[in-house]
């Protein structure tokens, strides 16, 4: 298959190419017009399929719901938003739900299924801090546990990638050093630790903060708190919800402006109201959520912001439009950084001869004229 675009984005550029599709895999990229198109998109941007590591879910399905036709509605959906692989993201909750949500995504993730690809497992909590829980249910809040861990990676069959923790809670840093030495990120986030704790977190194997100025402690310029030290560490990855609610367009600005553009990485923190209306309610965690008009989902009962109903492609839009992000920079946070991140940049998040053809395909409002996945056109 031959697909063609005046726009293919190649190292950081725009290219007028055709590329050449077999077995799911790109084979080659040549001048634009070399052959006879199978597709011709004409000016729309084709850019690397966009790859979210921290998504709860959507269309009335949760990773803790442990519901496979629900997971599999999910990866059938989101390429409709240029996603074409995720991390299913778990909520803190009993160890019980949490090894059927597991024992679930290894399930869908190692047989038949349509859409985004399921590249592993987010495992956000239950190791976290009591402050600084967010929309997390406090009840089910855990000290960090090596054996516990081992049970839910096992229950995953080895699929979890990253795991979000309170580095204060982990004595001696136990957990963060035994996952980092078993190749899984840590993330740090929904903690109090100070910039202090949180510098000798990464020195002991934590690579990544969690929704970056969400549940932390913030920045000021005398305690410079988590939010400061995912500013401050250039070799760090940080994660930001680019909704326009979790962080102002201004935030997002110095965000990415503050940190090296190949450690931003853009996350929708989606929930399970992604795709209903404002009005709707859901349970999250075992409480209710409700969807307000402005897109955003909290807490009925306290209030607090519980997740996002983002789609990709608009997350794309805003940081691009409202915080006035470079191009390649935004491109990048949710391509090729996370592959990296990952460890998956040898054969996904760019536009390479070799690759698999994992791509999007977006009009000059950045909305999704069609998805493919390993070469399949999906809708």
């Amino acid at each position: 298959m031959r697909i063609r675009s005046s726009r293919v984005y190649v190292c950081g550029c725009f290219l007028p190419l055709d590329l050449v599709i077999e077995n799911g895999r790109i084979i080659s990229a040549e001048p634009c017009g070399s052959g006879s198109a199978d597709e011709d998109f004409g000016d729309a941007m084709i850019i690397p399929g966009m790859i979210d590591v921290h998504c709860h879910g959507a269309y009335g399905f949760d990773t803790n719901y442990a519901d496979e036709n629900g997971l599999r509605k999910w990866t059938e959906g989101i390429v409709r938003e240029g996603v074409t692989g995720l991390l299913a993201t778990t909520l803190t909750d009993s160890h019980e739900t949490l090894v059927k949500a597991l024992k679930n995504v290894d399930h869908v993730a190692g047989g038949d299924y349509k859409g985004a690809r399921i590249l592993g497992v987010h495992l956000e909590g239950p190791y976290l801090d009591m402050k600084y829980k967010g929309a997390q249910p406090p009840e089910a809040i855990a000290a960090p546990s090596i054996e516990e861990f081992r049970e839910y990676n096992e229950a995953s069959g080895n699929r979890i990638r990253i795991i979000t923790l309170a580095p204060e809670h982990d004595d001696g840093f136990a957990l963060t050093k035994y996952c980092a030495q078993n190749g899984i990120r840590v993330s740090v986030g929904h903690s109090s630790a100070t910039c202090e704790q949180m510098l000798l977190a990464v020195a002991n194997g934590a690579s990544s903060v969690t929704h970056t100025y969400n549940a932390m402690t913030p920045f000021t310029h005398r305690e410079n708190g988590i939010a400061g030290a995912a500013l401050r560490l250039h070799d760090l990855y940080s994660e930001v919800i680019c909704d326009c609610n979790h962080s102002t367009p201004e935030a997002l600005h110095i965000f990415f402006h503050s940190k090296a553009r190949d450690k931003c990485i853009m996350i929708s923190d989606s929930l399970m109201c992604k795709g209903s209306e404002p009005g709707s309610k859901f349970l999250f965690g075992g409480h209710e959520v409700v969807i307000y008009p402005d897109g955003s989902a909290h807490l009925v009962k306290e209030g607090n912001l519980a997740g996002s109903t983002m789609k990709m492609n608009e997350g794309l839009r805003n940081i691009i439009e409202k915080a006035l992000v470079p191009i390649d920079t935004a491109i990048r946070s949710c391509t090729v950084n996370p592959a990296e991140m990952l460890g998956l940049a040898d054969h996904i998040g760019m536009i390479r001869s070799g690759y698999d053809a994992d791509l999007a395909v977006l009009d000059s409002r950045f909305e999704v004229i069609t998805t493919f996945v390993k070469g399949i056109r999906q809708f």
